[in-house]
Protein backbone atom coordinates (compact mmCIF):
# COMPACT_ATOMS: atom_id res chain seq x y z
CA UNK A 1 0.00 0.00 0.00
CA UNK A 2 1.20 3.52 -0.89
CA UNK A 3 0.10 7.18 0.65
CA UNK A 4 1.23 10.17 -1.09
CA UNK A 5 -0.34 13.02 0.23
CA UNK A 6 -0.33 16.05 -2.81
CA UNK A 7 0.86 19.00 -2.20
CA UNK A 8 -1.01 22.52 -3.72
CA UNK A 9 0.13 23.77 -6.97
CA UNK A 10 3.47 21.26 -7.41
CA UNK A 11 3.35 17.77 -9.07
CA UNK A 12 5.42 16.44 -6.20
CA UNK A 13 4.11 15.31 -2.81
CA UNK A 14 5.04 13.45 0.51
CA UNK A 15 5.49 9.91 0.76
CA UNK A 16 3.88 9.13 4.22
CA UNK A 17 4.18 4.81 3.09
CA UNK A 18 5.83 3.99 0.36
CA UNK A 19 4.80 0.25 -0.24
CA UNK A 20 3.81 -0.73 3.01
CA UNK A 21 2.83 -4.72 3.01
CA UNK A 22 1.59 -5.91 6.64
CA UNK A 23 -0.64 -8.70 7.47
CA UNK A 24 -2.02 -8.77 11.11
CA UNK A 25 -3.57 -12.75 12.21
CA UNK A 26 -6.72 -12.83 13.50
CA UNK A 27 -6.48 -12.83 17.53
CA UNK A 28 -3.27 -11.69 17.88
CA UNK A 29 -1.87 -8.98 19.90
CA UNK A 30 0.39 -6.84 17.39
CA UNK A 31 2.52 -3.52 18.25
CA UNK A 32 3.27 -1.17 15.61
CA UNK A 33 6.41 0.78 16.65
CA UNK A 34 8.62 3.13 14.49
CA UNK A 35 10.47 6.68 14.92
CA UNK A 36 7.88 9.60 14.60
CA UNK A 37 6.93 10.89 10.81
CA UNK A 38 7.43 6.77 10.00
CA UNK A 39 3.88 6.79 8.48
CA UNK A 40 2.21 4.82 11.70
CA UNK A 41 -0.44 7.23 12.05
CA UNK A 42 -1.01 7.41 8.30
CA UNK A 43 -1.42 3.39 8.34
CA UNK A 44 -4.43 3.70 11.21
CA UNK A 45 -6.31 5.97 9.05
CA UNK A 46 -6.01 4.06 6.36
CA UNK A 47 -6.95 0.94 8.21
CA UNK A 48 -10.26 3.00 9.75
CA UNK A 49 -10.96 4.40 6.52
CA UNK A 50 -10.43 7.38 7.61
CA UNK A 51 -7.58 8.29 4.55
CA UNK A 52 -7.48 6.49 1.59
CA UNK A 53 -4.76 5.15 0.00
CA UNK A 54 -2.89 5.84 -3.41
CA UNK A 55 -2.23 2.71 -4.44
CA UNK A 56 -2.67 -0.68 -2.82
CA UNK A 57 -5.55 -2.52 -1.10
CA UNK A 58 -6.72 -2.44 2.48
CA UNK A 59 -8.61 -5.22 3.69
CA UNK A 60 -9.73 -5.16 7.41
CA UNK A 61 -11.69 -8.23 8.51
CA UNK A 62 -12.15 -9.76 5.30
CA UNK A 63 -14.02 -6.32 4.05
CA UNK A 64 -13.39 -2.86 3.37
CA UNK A 65 -13.47 -0.18 6.12
CA UNK A 66 -15.58 1.83 4.56
CA UNK A 67 -18.02 -0.95 5.26
CA UNK A 68 -20.37 0.15 8.07
CA UNK A 69 -20.50 -3.74 9.15
CA UNK A 70 -17.08 -3.64 9.15
CA UNK A 71 -16.86 -0.47 11.50
CA UNK A 72 -19.26 -1.23 13.85
CA UNK A 73 -16.90 -4.53 14.29
CA UNK A 74 -13.45 -2.25 15.13
CA UNK A 75 -13.21 -0.52 18.46
CA UNK A 76 -10.95 2.60 18.44
CA UNK A 77 -9.00 4.84 20.93
CA UNK A 78 -7.58 7.60 18.76
CA UNK A 79 -4.24 9.63 20.47
CA UNK A 80 -6.06 12.93 20.18
CA UNK A 81 -8.98 12.31 22.36
CA UNK A 82 -11.28 14.90 22.12
CA UNK A 83 -14.96 14.32 24.37
CA UNK A 84 -17.54 16.52 25.09
CA UNK A 85 -17.20 18.25 28.21
CA UNK A 86 -21.39 18.54 29.31
CA UNK A 87 -22.10 15.30 28.89
CA UNK A 88 -21.49 12.41 31.57
CA UNK A 89 -19.74 9.09 30.43
CA UNK A 90 -23.22 7.01 30.50
CA UNK A 91 -24.73 9.57 28.14
CA UNK A 92 -21.35 9.60 25.70
CA UNK A 93 -21.35 5.63 25.99
CA UNK A 94 -25.07 5.53 25.00
CA UNK A 95 -24.58 7.35 21.58
CA UNK A 96 -21.31 5.09 20.89
CA UNK A 97 -24.01 2.77 21.10
CA UNK A 98 -26.26 4.14 18.59
CA UNK A 99 -23.48 4.90 16.68
CA UNK A 100 -22.30 1.70 15.84
CA UNK A 101 -25.86 1.21 15.10
CA UNK A 102 -26.62 -1.81 17.94
CA UNK A 103 -29.18 -1.61 20.51
CA UNK A 104 -29.56 0.29 23.60
CA UNK A 105 -27.41 -1.55 26.55
CA UNK A 106 -27.70 0.30 29.66
CA UNK A 107 -26.65 -2.23 31.78
CA UNK A 108 -23.37 -3.33 29.48
CA UNK A 109 -21.97 -0.05 29.49
CA UNK A 110 -22.56 0.45 33.47
CA UNK A 111 -19.98 -2.83 33.44
CA UNK A 112 -17.95 -1.04 30.62
CA UNK A 113 -17.68 1.66 32.93
CA UNK A 114 -16.98 -0.61 36.00
CA UNK A 115 -14.62 -2.30 34.10
CA UNK A 116 -12.23 0.43 33.81
CA UNK A 117 -12.79 2.17 36.88
CA UNK A 118 -15.32 4.15 36.33
CA UNK A 119 -18.72 3.41 37.70
CA UNK A 120 -18.37 6.39 40.45
CA UNK A 121 -18.02 8.72 38.05
CA UNK A 122 -20.52 7.42 35.77
CA UNK A 123 -22.82 10.83 36.54
CA UNK A 124 -19.93 13.32 36.17
CA UNK A 125 -19.74 15.38 33.46
CA UNK A 126 -16.46 14.43 31.13
CA UNK A 127 -15.30 18.10 31.74
CA UNK A 128 -14.11 17.61 35.37
CA UNK A 129 -12.44 14.08 34.38
CA UNK A 130 -8.57 13.90 34.68
CA UNK A 131 -6.20 13.18 31.34
CA UNK A 132 -6.22 9.58 33.06
CA UNK A 133 -9.71 9.33 33.43
CA UNK A 134 -10.20 10.14 29.94
CA UNK A 135 -8.65 7.27 28.27
CA UNK A 136 -10.39 5.09 30.70
CA UNK A 137 -13.38 6.68 28.98
CA UNK A 138 -11.96 6.29 25.73
CA UNK A 139 -10.96 2.56 26.30
CA UNK A 140 -14.39 1.74 27.57
CA UNK A 141 -16.23 3.59 24.54
CA UNK A 142 -13.21 1.39 22.47
CA UNK A 143 -14.82 -2.04 23.87
CA UNK A 144 -18.50 -0.74 23.18
CA UNK A 145 -19.94 -3.87 21.23
CA UNK A 146 -17.66 -6.67 22.13
CA UNK A 147 -15.46 -5.50 18.52
CA UNK A 148 -13.62 -8.14 17.09
CA UNK A 149 -10.76 -5.99 16.05
CA UNK A 150 -9.37 -3.56 18.61
CA UNK A 151 -7.44 -0.18 17.14
CA UNK A 152 -5.74 1.32 20.01
CA UNK A 153 -3.43 4.50 19.84
CA UNK A 154 -1.41 5.64 22.98
CA UNK A 155 -3.85 3.51 24.72
CA UNK A 156 -1.93 4.22 28.64
CA UNK A 157 -1.11 7.84 27.82
CA UNK A 158 -1.75 9.73 30.78
CA UNK A 159 -2.62 7.22 33.07
CA UNK A 160 -0.66 6.26 36.13
CA UNK A 161 1.46 3.07 36.87
CA UNK A 162 -1.31 1.42 38.59
CA UNK A 163 -3.96 2.18 35.53
CA UNK A 164 -1.74 1.21 33.28
CA UNK A 165 -1.69 -2.23 35.36
CA UNK A 166 -5.44 -2.09 35.00
CA UNK A 167 -5.66 -1.45 31.20
CA UNK A 168 -3.23 -4.10 30.37
CA UNK A 169 -4.85 -6.56 32.62
CA UNK A 170 -8.21 -5.49 30.27
CA UNK A 171 -6.11 -5.67 27.09
CA UNK A 172 -4.87 -9.41 27.80
CA UNK A 173 -8.32 -10.37 28.70
CA UNK A 174 -9.35 -9.22 25.31
CA UNK A 175 -7.14 -11.19 23.49
CA UNK A 176 -7.91 -14.56 25.46
CA UNK A 177 -11.40 -14.13 24.19
CA UNK A 178 -10.26 -14.02 20.77
CA UNK A 179 -10.26 -9.91 20.10
CA UNK A 180 -7.63 -9.18 17.59
CA UNK A 181 -5.73 -6.49 19.17
CA UNK A 182 -3.77 -3.73 16.85
CA UNK A 183 -1.36 -1.56 19.38
CA UNK A 184 0.26 1.80 18.91
CA UNK A 185 2.43 2.64 21.77
CA UNK A 186 5.85 5.04 21.96
CA UNK A 187 5.86 3.46 26.02
CA UNK A 188 7.84 -0.01 24.37
CA UNK A 189 8.02 -1.47 27.89
CA UNK A 190 3.66 -1.66 27.93
CA UNK A 191 3.83 -3.10 23.77
CA UNK A 192 6.30 -5.69 24.67
CA UNK A 193 4.21 -6.66 28.00
CA UNK A 194 0.84 -7.06 26.03
CA UNK A 195 1.78 -8.03 22.61
CA UNK A 196 2.98 -11.58 21.17
CA UNK A 197 4.23 -9.77 17.59
CA UNK A 198 5.40 -6.67 16.63
CA UNK A 199 6.33 -4.89 12.99
CA UNK A 200 8.91 -1.93 12.86
CA UNK A 201 8.10 0.81 10.68
CA UNK A 202 10.59 3.72 9.38
CA UNK A 203 10.54 5.48 6.28
CA UNK A 204 6.94 4.56 5.28
CA UNK A 205 7.99 1.04 5.09
CA UNK A 206 7.69 -2.18 7.39
CA UNK A 207 11.62 -3.04 7.86
CA UNK A 208 10.89 -5.84 10.19
CA UNK A 209 8.08 -7.85 11.56
CA UNK A 210 7.35 -11.04 13.86
CA UNK A 211 7.39 -12.12 17.42
CA UNK A 212 9.40 -10.36 19.57
CA UNK A 213 11.26 -13.39 20.68
CA UNK A 214 12.00 -14.16 16.97
CA UNK A 215 13.19 -10.42 16.45
CA UNK A 216 15.30 -10.74 19.58
CA UNK A 217 17.02 -13.66 18.84
CA UNK A 218 20.75 -13.95 17.61
CA UNK A 219 22.04 -12.51 21.15
CA UNK A 220 25.04 -14.21 21.91
CA UNK A 221 25.42 -12.96 25.66
CA UNK A 222 24.17 -14.85 28.72
CA UNK A 223 23.57 -13.13 32.36
CA UNK A 224 25.29 -15.37 34.83
CA UNK A 225 24.24 -15.20 38.98
CA UNK A 226 27.03 -16.78 41.16
CA UNK A 227 26.73 -16.65 45.02
CA UNK A 228 28.12 -14.12 47.15
CA UNK A 229 31.68 -13.93 47.72
CA UNK A 230 32.80 -14.44 43.85
CA UNK A 231 36.20 -13.19 42.85
CA UNK A 232 35.11 -11.08 40.00
CA UNK A 233 39.31 -10.37 38.96
CA UNK A 234 39.69 -14.25 39.05
CA UNK A 235 36.85 -14.72 36.12
CA UNK A 236 37.98 -11.56 34.13
CA UNK A 237 39.86 -14.37 32.00
CA UNK A 238 37.19 -16.45 31.09
CA UNK A 239 35.26 -13.78 30.20
CA UNK A 240 33.12 -12.24 32.69
CA UNK A 241 31.83 -8.73 32.96
CA UNK A 242 30.76 -7.63 36.23
CA UNK A 243 27.38 -6.42 35.77
CA UNK A 244 25.15 -4.08 38.00
CA UNK A 245 23.92 -6.28 40.91
CA UNK A 246 25.64 -8.30 43.33
CA UNK A 247 27.02 -11.82 42.01
CA UNK A 248 25.96 -10.70 38.37
CA UNK A 249 28.14 -10.83 35.37
CA UNK A 250 27.53 -11.24 31.35
CA UNK A 251 29.93 -13.41 29.25
CA UNK A 252 29.47 -13.95 25.26
CA UNK A 253 29.42 -17.24 24.46
CA UNK A 254 28.11 -17.95 20.80
CA UNK A 255 27.59 -21.50 21.17
CA UNK A 256 26.72 -24.37 24.25
CA UNK A 257 30.25 -25.49 24.03
CA UNK A 258 32.11 -22.11 24.54
CA UNK A 259 29.30 -21.08 27.42
CA UNK A 260 30.27 -24.08 29.47
CA UNK A 261 33.77 -23.57 28.95
CA UNK A 262 33.58 -20.39 30.45
CA UNK A 263 31.06 -22.14 33.51
CA UNK A 264 33.93 -24.64 33.75
CA UNK A 265 36.55 -21.87 34.28
CA UNK A 266 34.35 -20.11 36.68
CA UNK A 267 33.63 -23.15 38.74
CA UNK A 268 37.40 -23.86 38.77
CA UNK A 269 38.18 -20.48 40.55
CA UNK A 270 35.80 -21.01 43.03
CA UNK A 271 32.53 -19.61 41.73
CA UNK A 272 29.18 -21.37 42.23
CA UNK A 273 26.60 -20.84 39.75
CA UNK A 274 23.16 -19.55 41.03
CA UNK A 275 21.45 -18.47 37.85
CA UNK A 276 21.88 -18.79 34.27
CA UNK A 277 19.47 -17.28 31.42
CA UNK A 278 20.10 -15.79 27.76
CA UNK A 279 20.10 -12.19 28.03
CA UNK A 280 17.44 -11.33 25.37
CA UNK A 281 17.10 -8.53 24.24
CA UNK A 282 14.36 -5.78 24.70
CA UNK A 283 11.79 -3.95 22.43
CA UNK A 284 13.71 -0.86 22.51
CA UNK A 285 17.00 -2.87 21.57
CA UNK A 286 15.68 -4.19 18.84
CA UNK A 287 13.88 -0.77 17.38
CA UNK A 288 17.86 1.16 17.79
CA UNK A 289 19.36 -2.02 16.19
CA UNK A 290 17.10 -1.48 13.60
CA UNK A 291 16.69 1.89 13.11
CA UNK A 292 19.36 4.87 13.45
CA UNK A 293 18.13 7.59 15.81
CA UNK A 294 17.81 9.88 12.75
CA UNK A 295 15.02 7.66 11.62
CA UNK A 296 16.99 5.80 8.68
CA UNK A 297 17.57 2.05 8.53
CA UNK A 298 20.36 0.94 10.95
CA UNK A 299 21.79 -2.75 10.74
CA UNK A 300 19.16 -5.67 12.55
CA UNK A 301 19.75 -6.33 15.98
Amino acid sequence: MRKTYRRAFRRTGNDALKGMDLSVPEGSAFGLIGPNGAGKTTFIKSILGIVQPTAGTVRVLGGSPEDPRIRARIGYLPERLHLPGAWTATAFLSTVTRLKGLKSDAQGNTRLLERVGLADAAGRKIGGYSKGMRQRLGLAAALVGAPALLILDEPTDGIDPMGRLEVRRILLEEVQKGTTLFLNSHLLAETERVCNRVAILADGRVVREGRLEDLARGTARWMVRFAPGVDAAALAPAGFARGAAEGVFHVDAEDPARLNAALDKARAAGALLVELRRDGADLESVLLGTVAPSGTLGVAA
